[in-house]
């Protein structure tokens, strides 16, 4: 098996004319009957590369994932691509899995996504013998290693696969693991000689923000009025905080529900249906929503509170933009939601790794370094540059020379014994008298008071940074106390230097900055209004097509899609199936109906006086349809008839209905077509006309030219 038939199947059913890296390499890998370990960030296109070899491969290739409710979308998502595919888990009734059996039984199916249990229950195993599996393909991988952040028990029982089926390869496919859990990973399966195809993790398309927790709600009405139709997802830590800010936001206007494992079956259920549907554009969730939503359009991410660590943050924001278009992910933080969590962790187990991970995302949750830097070093991932969207890039902050102050603060530390809270030691720099220092004698170290030029505040957040460099830790476990480092000895006593952001800069800049994004809304062309209002009309008619299927719009074509069809603009079905994301099955089931919404929203904007690329074309289009000639067109909107001509030639060269005998005769286009023969190329019309002995008009010429052009094409 080569890649070009990959390539074709690529076009075929996805609509998209080149993979994305490694996606080659890695379908290469499973056509050469290797196993492989996949790495790639939600949306980054990891279905593709099992999807691929399985409508391609003699066979099925057998999906198990843990997500129930996400398999019947990708199931939808596959059947809409004309692909043959199909899920068994606990959702369907006897009657059903049988015929889902009986398909797989005989080979109809390309594609069959199974529950890991299922995977593993005695009475499937027999009908797997029977059946040509090309491929196992392992998704959420991670979920078999207890390295992982999301350790699931059923998952452990697949190391028998390989026992099973020595000579079938196996592709385990992950977004979020660091280096240990990817060794798990790679045993626990026991895999052969697994390629690790690593991606980057780097989601360009996702803008970054981290604020302070403060004036939450204030803040998440203004972002999200400011993204009106959008779909988005709140994450919160309680279940009762889901509900409060759901209602915070019902009362506010903004239409929204909340989901968390407290509520019935059914009503999650509902929940999810309608969110997925574009019904309910805002959810508030605990993290349990999201994992079974294979929903391409959301369109940004908000963390009420801090997530546990980075590997649930990035999966979490991972849900938006899957698509490829502009998402935006905004984070809320505070030190209250750390001390909750090491609550939460103290009483389980694996506590160490888990306390380490915590450390880890509250240190790029206060990091003032390009954000994207700090998530894809976590992963092991280095950029040298920064991104450029996320809130720190945006409004770099000005940086010093802070190595006194960070030697004011730790020196502080050493004569405290390293036996205070952060606040305290704050108290102590700034020379407060209040009784427990007095009582405790701190008032008599020799850095009592070394930093009383140095607001409270700003002590904080300079802390938060050395905190950020490694030059203090937390000693969580002992009452948050402030411990040195070994980072920490060589500022004191090596001579190294350090450098802060400016305390006062780090507030300035979310004011700058949201003035910044403010003042890019009102810059916008007329030309970007124009399209965006283009992808709201198309959005709409989306929302109409995916209502009388039955299915989630995106499944009828993408954001990212309509998006690409606002900026082109395309007019015959040719156009349209140069759409990325358009394949073969939806180009018959949707493209006529799709451009004829982008020539009819040209044609309004052109009656509002706004310009549009292709504009007077359709509307002399549009008259001709009615019946006029070119004659009365020319006279209604005041052109030449031979410019209503070179309109109506236009669209027949692209494919619409112009009938060329309501211009030109058959045998005025055959006697063209003779003398142009004769003349050989290259040719002027001048000579075709005077070479008809001018008594065939140079607007007829022009159809029988354009006849003639147009067969060279077919």
């Amino acid at each position: 098996m080569n890649l070009s038939n990959a390539k074709n199947a690529l076009k075929k059913y996805f609509g998209y004319d080149h993979f994305r890296p490694l996606q080659a390499d890695i379908i290469q890998a499973i056509y050469d009957q290797k196993d492989a370990l996949v790495l790639m960030p939600t949306g980054g296109g990891k279905s593709i590369c099992f999807q691929i070899p399985a409508i391609t491969m003699e066979g099925t290739c057998m999906v198990i994932s843990p997500l129930i409710s996400l398999m019947k979308d990708q199931v939808e998502a596959l059947r809409a691509n004309g692909i043959q595919a199909a899920f068994l888990n606990s959702s369907l009734t006897q009657e059903e899995q049988r015929k889902v059996e009986d398909d797989l039984f005989y080979g109809r199916l390309d594609l069959i996504y199974v529950s890991p249990e299922k995977m593993c229950s005695r009475e499937f195993l027999p009908l797997l013998k029977k059946v040509n599996v090309n491929l196992f393909a392992i998704d959420e991988a991670h979920c078999i290693s207890s390295w992982g952040h999301d350790f699931r028990p059923e998952y452990a029982r697949l190391k028998f696969l390989k026992n099973e089926f020595p000579n079938v390869p196996t592709v385990a496919l992950t977004a979020t693991a660091d280096r240990m859990t990817r060794k798990d990973i790679v045993e626990q399966l026991n895999l052969n000689n697994a390629q690790t195809f690593l991606s980057s993790f780097d989601r360009p398309n996702l803008s970054l923000e981290v604020r302070p927790g403060r004036k939450r709600i204030e803040q998440i009405l203004e972002f999200i009025k400011k993204r009106p139709n959008q779909s988005g997802v709140i994450y919160c830590l309680s279940r009762k905080g889901t509900e409060d800010i759901c209602a915070k936001l019902l009362k506010e206007g903004i239409e929204s529900d909340y989901y968390h494992a407290g509520m019935s079956s059914q009503e999650r259920s509902r929940v999810q249906e309608a969110f997925i549907k574009d019904e309910i554009p805002v959810i508030t969730a605990t993290v349990a929503f999201g994992m079974g939503i294979d929903k391409s359009n959301v369109r940004w991410i908000i963390h009420y509170n801090l997530p546990k660590n980075i590997e649930s943050y990035y999966q979490e924001i991972g849900r938006a933009g899957r698509d490829g278009a502009d998402a935006d992910t905004l984070l809320f933080y505070s030190f209250q939601d750390v001390v909750k969590y090491r609550d939460f962790i103290e009483e389980s187990e694996l506590r160490e790794i888990k306390l380490a991970k915590l450390d880890r995302m509250y240190q790029f949750a206060t990091s003032v370094a390009c954000r994207r830097k700090v998530l894809l070093n976590y992963f092991s991932e280095n950029m040298r540059h920064n991104c450029g969207n996320c809130d720190v890039c945006k409004n770099p902050p000005t940086v010093i020379d802070g190595t006194v102050i960070t030697q004011k603060a730790l020196s502080a530390i050493a004569r405290l014994n390293e036996n205070v809270p952060q606040g305290m030691l704050i108290d102590v720099l700034r020379g407060s008298r209040r009784q427990e220092i007095i009582q405790n004698g701190f008032h008599n170290i020799k850095t009592y008071g070394a930093g009383s030029d140095v607001s409270w505040k700003e002590w904080m957040r300079y802390l938060e940074q050395m905190l950020n460099q490694g030059l203090i830790e937390i000693a969580y476990e002992d009452n948050n106390k402030v411990r040195l480092t070994e980072g920490s000895k060589a500022v004191l006593f090596d001579g190294d230097k350090v450098q802060l952001v400016k305390a006062e800069t780090i507030e300035k800049r979310k004011d700058e900055a949201k003035k910044k994004a403010d003042a890019a809304t009102r810059k916008k062309s007329e030309r970007q209004r124009v399209r965006d209002e283009m992808f709201e009309y198309l959005r709409k008619l989306r929302l109409e097509v995916a209502r009388k299927k039955g299915v989630p719009p995106y499944i009828v074509f993408s954001d990212a899609t309509l998006e690409e069809m606002a900026a082109t603009k395309p007019k015959t079905m040719e156009e349209m199936n140069q759409v990325s994301g358009v394949g073969e099955a939806k180009l018959r089931q949707y493209g006529r109906l799709f451009i004829d919404a982008i020539q009819a929203f040209i044609l309004e904007k052109k009656k509002e006086g706004i310009s549009t690329k292709g504009g007077t074309h359709l509307e002399s289009f549009q008259m001709y349809k009615r019946g006029m000639s070119i004659e009365q067109i020319a006279q209604e909107r005041a052109l030449a008839p031979m410019t209503i001509g070179g309109h109506l030639i236009k669209m027949y060269m692209e494919g619409e209905a112009v009938k060329l005998t309501d211009f030109v005769s058959k045998k005025e286009v055959q006697q063209v077509l003779e003398l142009v023969k004769d003349l050989g190329e290259p040719f002027g019309i001048k000579e075709v006309y005077e070479g008809l002995n001018e008594e065939v008009p140079y607007y007829k010429i022009r159809f029988a030219l354009a006849y003639r052009e147009r067969m060279l094409k077919v």
